[in-house]
């Protein structure tokens, strides 16, 4: 008889939180919503724990804490209310709690998915930015504790489930030659980079496959979102910078691939869907069904394949640029594409400058050793302040 296993979900409200919920609810003698976690949205949270009934609910802006705890109360919903980021590293450590998926978008969710780690929990990691600004902190964490860490990006649960089960060190001592990363290439694809000064916040979220939020939908349209992946890949997989190539494929079908020594490829297809991945990390080492149909190949007909233009995407050079730096520079890259995306999405920053606000930013803060959480979070604070600072003098002289 299968033991059920208690949930918690960090990130509940956004779509790859969504996902999540929609497999457990498929599979109720198997898993159990424990906890739910948001930033702000209380709205959606409450109707998640009136449905799910959770025995704990966190709001990561504590002030709307006050405003949860009157919704749930009126609702007759009894879970405990915790807040600010107290409450998130208390949920991801719960004895209760058996699995979390880390589902919060950018550096916020780090000191929870650490947490999470450090308790060794079965970790279902959606929060790239976890390892690619804490890399060599977080595994040496997962090792320490034994954690089972398992990839939630489409790309990287992809080659997991390519890899022999005893691919852990060197790669090419396990007889694999290199990991390809695949990609769509986003909403900007073919459409030449002199076209893209007036790029609007909608058009570089409009991603032709996926259906995303809008800060990785805007990493997609720079291709960001791979270059982050590239750092990802080092660290799951123990892979160096050579052995990781990206390989634009539009359909989104092949997730990624695996090469061996001996000339094989092995990849992972399936539709766009990250019920997919997550049904996988879920149920692993079983399979469940996911509400996903099958792929039909005859109706896709063909795939293709593209070499990735580094000129029309500059972000995927300065992923590889940070991650053979080393230190604090994969740290600093993440900072400060998330300060350039949010000013785009607000309108302060053009397009074509949210790699630029990045290449300046490495430049001038030289990549310092990571051996602790506070390095981490140091690196990141000065990052932001120094592309925040970049883009504040590239508006007064645009003004």
């Amino acid at each position: 008889m299968t033991t059920i296993q208690n949930i918690a979900i960090l990130g509940a409200t956004g779509s790859i939180g969504a996902s999540t919920l929609d497999v457990i609810a498929r599979h109720p003698s198997r898993f159990r919503v424990a906890a739910l976690t948001a930033h702000r949205q209380v709205d959606e949270l409450a109707a998640l724990c009136r449905r799910h009934r959770p025995d704990y609910v966190c709001v990561a802006d504590a002030a709307h804490a006050p405003r949860l705890r009157e919704r749930l109360a009126g609702a007759g919903v009894g879970c405990r209310v915790l807040a600010g980021e107290a409450g998130l590293v208390e949920v991801a450590s719960l004895p209760q709690v058996d699995c979390v998926m880390a589902a919060i978008v950018g550096a916020a969710g780090l000191r929870a998915t650490l947490a999470a780690a450090r308790a060794g929990k079965k970790l279902l990691l959606a929060n790239k930015e976890a390892l690619v600004i804490a890399g060599p902190v977080f595994m040496e964490t997962v090792r320490a504790s034994g954690a089972m860490l398992l990839p939630i990006d489409s790309e990287h649960n992809a080659i997991f489930q390519c890899l022999p089960p005893f691919a852990s060190g060197e790669l090419a001592a396990k007889g694999i030659r290199k990991i390809l990363l695949t990609g769509s290439g986003g909403p900007f694809r073919s459409r030449a980079r002199a076209d893209l000064h007036r790029v609007t916040p909608d058009e570089a979220c409009a991603h032709p496959n996926w259906v995303m939020g809008r800060k990785i939908s805007v990493d997609s349209a720079t291709m960001m979102n791979k270059g982050l992946e590239i750092i990802e890949a080092r660290w799951l997989f123990g892979a160096s910078p050579e052995q990781i190539q990206v390989v634009v494929h539009p359909q989104s079908v092949v997730h990624s691939m695996v090469e061996y020594a001996d000339g094989s490829v092995i990849a992972q297809l399936g539709h766009p869907d990250m019920r997919t991945p997550i049904a996988q990390a879920l149920a692993y080492p079983e399979r469940i069904e996911a509400g996903v149909s099958s792929l039909d190949l005859f109706r896709i007909g063909a795939l293709s394949f593209e070499q990735p233009d580094f000129e029309r995407f500059p972000a995927l050079n300065l992923a590889y640029a940070a991650l053979r730096s080393g230190g604090a520079a994969p740290a600093t890259l993440n900072a400060a594409n998330e300060v350039a995306v949010a000013a785009f999405l607000e309108g302060r920053l053009p397009f074509l400058r949210i790699t630029a606000v990045i290449e300046e930013t490495l430049a001038g803060l030289p990549p310092s050793p990571l051996v602790t959480l506070e390095d981490v979070l140091a690196a990141d604070a000065r990052a932001r302040a120094r592309a925040n600072q970049i883009i504040a003098r590239f508006n007064s002289h645009a003004a």
